[in-house]
């Protein structure tokens, strides 16, 4: 090992030659943004080294501090690493001149060419009196302003005001404020704060030291439904595209020596920041191929049968777009209200996922609280929970408190109160009807049941009902079910006739039985068996069940309850009902919280649990 003064030596000389590479106030700017000037003067070598490791490596990362033995060879890396920088440099700055004295040599040419240009066109200069006139009338309009709109006023200004949304924003704040960011879609319903929430943690994460995103890193947002592939290649607003010079765009000094232009898209605008694209899932799936090729290179690409790389008269910056391609390197986020099934696979398995919640009526209620603090405008009793049984969409409910302000309005101009009765008008003349239709309630009620379905990211209840009648005669019974149900509930209802025989010892065939889906519509899966299966037994038995709760679980023939899915967004359509017990799947227990959004939620592995959980007593036992 090398003595303990040439050691020093050799860190003293590195830090000399990185002020000579930065300037002083360079490298203190590069130190402190890499965590390293608390380092540079220490008395200890160790940390000194770690300074140079995270400067000359550019990663804040690194936290080791090295011990003696292993500085010599730190020391002959970083020199090593240091001469390759200073080796790229200087032929960076020899491509430099070079470059300065090609342009100086073209110099004369492309001033002549201007020139020309000039002499050829026909325009006069001097403006006409027409056209002084529209140039004041434009001036006139940019005048008037109108006052914001209510969706810019009422708009969550920070992530603290986005409601209901805790683990999704959070999620997003750490993949995004990470050294090495990552591409996301954001999944949910619509106006839950996909967009607000993306826009807002891209702020949060520009303060954080460890963050890649400058302080006026773009946030460049599009709408998916908009952006189709053109296979002519002649526009596309999101990877750019070349305006050839016989055909269409280029400009006209361009067109006039044949000179293709290419014309960069959002791809390039958002380098260095975030692209959003909203309602990724509307997005052309080819366009969704050629994004994934521009994710890879960090760089989009262009093509054309005009360009000729041996042309001297091509200027510099379209040479380098056509050449090297234009930089994009960025951050992509989707945000979609469609299922995964409709994103390109290799797109999402470049992507992390994040599911935004659905928001509960409690939700709706803190929103529109906060929306009226922002218009300096008080609520009347119960105008909350109002607004909360018209929609689920925070968007929405800021909506109809807006139309009701301006109700209010009229009435009293400096006292703002917002009344019940100014909400109906509003859901008057929009024709709106409340979201949620079925109710749970604390009474029981034999053969009438609620199950469970999801549709989307929305779970809702679903009523089914059952009535049993003695078959005049025995073992002839029949049994009818829903035209529109799908075949896998009608699946249900047969395994449902072994289980019952083997709980109650009742044979289904003694029975005409009719069991009905309320509001008709097709249930597409097995999830429904529980229920169904405690529906027929509560007809036959005359056994009440309990219509404060709500079940889902395929059942098997065994009398088995097997998992199901979508248990996270069925509990959400429980809540809204009103509903209080959400029984599920055993197997299903960690797909979901306890106590999620307030239900007492209970777990069975066979029907016996459930049926336990459901059944009041039998009538005779009813009158003892």
């Amino acid at each position: 090992m090398p003595p303990r003064d040439e050691i020093d030596r050799r860190i003293d000389a590195l830090f000399s030659l990185l002020v000579d590479y930065y300037g002083s106030d360079k490298l203190v700017i590069k130190a402190g943004k890499m965590d390293a000037l608390q380092y540079i003067r220490s008395p200890k070598r160790g940390e000194r080294v770690l300074a140079l490791q995270r400067i000359i490596h550019d990663n804040p990362t690194i936290k080791d501090i090295p011990a003696d033995e292993e500085i010599a060879d730190i020391l002959d890396i970083l020199t090593e690493h240091f001469s390759d920088i200073l080796a790229r440099r200087s032929i960076e700055d020899d491509l430099e001149k070079k470059v300065a004295e090609r342009l100086e040599e073209n110099h004369q040419d492309y001033v002549k060419d201007i020139k020309m240009q000039i002499l050829k066109e026909d325009k006069k200069t001097v403006e006409s009196p027409l056209e002084k006139k529209k140039l004041e009338q434009l001036e006139e309009l940019e005048k008037i302003h109108l006052t914001q709109s209510v969706m810019e006023l009422l708009r969550p200004a920070s992530t603290d005001e986005i409601v209901g949304q805790t683990r999704a924003v959070h999620s997003l704040l750490a993949k995004l404020s990470s050294p090495y960011p990552q591409h996301l879609i954001l999944y949910g319903p619509p106006g839950v704060g996909k967009t607000t929430a993306a826009r807002l943690v891209l702020e949060e994460a520009k303060k954080r030291k460890v963050s890649p995103f400058a302080t006026e890193a773009p946030f460049v947002e599009t709408d998916g439904t908009t952006l189709r592939w053109d296979p002519r290649d002649m526009t596309n607003p999101l990877l750019g595209s070349v305006h050839d010079p016989i055909y269409q765009g280029a400009r006209k000094d361009l067109a006039d020596v044949g000179i293709p232009e290419p014309k960069p898209g959002l791809v390039t605008d958002a380098h260095g920041g975030i692209l959003f694209i909203d309602e990724i899932g509307e997005m052309d799936l080819m366009l969704q191929n050629k994004l994934l090729k521009v994710l890879e290179d960090k760089r989009a690409f262009f093509e054309s049968a005009y360009y000729d790389p041996t042309d001297e008269k091509i200027p510099p910056y379209i040479k380098k777009l056509f050449d090297e391609g234009a930089p994009a390197d960025f951050v992509l986020i989707g945000a979609t209200t469609r299922e995964a099934s409709h994103i390109n696979p290799a797109l999402r398995s470049r992507c992390a996922e994040i599911y935004f919640e659905p928001l509960t009526p409690a939700n709706i209620q803190e929103i529109v609280s906060n929306a009226a603090r922002k218009l300096s405008a008080k609520l009347g009793d119960g105008v909350p929970e109002l607004i909360s049984e018209y929609t689920i969409e925070g968007r929405k409910a800021i909506n109809i408190l807006a139309d009701a302000y301006s109700l209010a309005l009229e009435r009293e101009a400096d006292d703002i109160i917002i009344e019940k009765a100014d909400i109906y008008k509003v859901a008057q003349v929009s024709r709106l009807s409340p979201y949620v239709t079925k109710k749970a309630s604390h009474r029981m009620e034999v053969g009438h049941i609620f199950g469970l379905g999801v549709s989307g990211f929305l779970g809702s209840v679903i009523e089914i009902e059952a009535i049993a009648f003695k078959a005049r005669e025995e073992g002839k019974g029949t049994v009818r079910f829903n035209e529109t149900a799908g075949s896998m509930a009608k699946d249900s209802v047969f395994n449902a006739a072994s289980v019952v025989r083997m709980l109650t010892g009742k044979d289904m065939h003694d029975y005409d039985i009719h069991i009905n889906v309320i509001g008709g519509g097709n249930i597409d899966g097995p999830s429904a068996g529980t229920a169904i299966l405690a529906a027929i037994i509560s007809a036959i038995t005359k056994r009440p069940i309990r219509q404060d709760a709500a079940v889902t679980g395929e059942i098997s023939l065994q009398g088995k309850v097997r998992p199901v899915g979508g248990v996270f967004e069925k509990a959400y359509g429980a809540k809204q009902a009103g509903i209080e017990i959400l029984i599920i799947p055993k197997e299903n227990e960690k797909d979901i919280p306890q106590h999620h959004l307030g239900l007492d939620i209970k777990t069975v592995t066979c029907a016996k649990e459930a049926l336990d959980i459901l059944l009041g007593p039998e009538p005779e036992q009813q009158e003892d």
